[in-house]
């Protein structure tokens, strides 16, 4: 193989593989929680976490893990901000005597994801 094709070669592939890196980042996002609150059936403790999902916009699989680990997994959608988000926020809603994620809101992003299947 000439060194031209070799370099192109390498070129092509380091260049698929940072875009797959990108768009991984585009399906996820960090957050805090700063009260315990549920996910399903799982209780999240105060601490950071990050949400990735996969899927189409309006039925997304949605895994959370915290330092690495998955420690939930649920169901939810994406949907359109009317601007982005200044900065990561979590919504949350009360549900009997048990506060459950509903939304998280991402920094500098105008889609937020909207967790559980209601």
């Amino acid at each position: 193989m000439k060194p031209a094709q070799f370099l192109a070669s390498v070129s092509v592939a380091a260049l698929a593989l940072s875009l797959g890196a990108f768009a991984k980042d585009a399906n996820s996002g960090n957050f805090t929680v700063s009260d315990k609150v549920e996910v399903g059936s799982t209780q999240l403790k105060p601490g950071d976490y990050k949400a990735e999902w996969t899927g189409p916009a309006n039925d997304v699989k949605v895994v959370i893990t915290q330092h690495g680990k998955t420690v939930a997994t649920t169901e939810g959608k994406l949907t359109t901000l009317q601007q982005p988000s200044r900065y990561s926020a979590v919504l949350t809603k009360q549900t009997n005597s048990t506060l459950k994620l509903d939304e998280i809101e991402f920094n500098n992003r105008s889609e937020a994801l909207q967790l559980g299947g209601e």
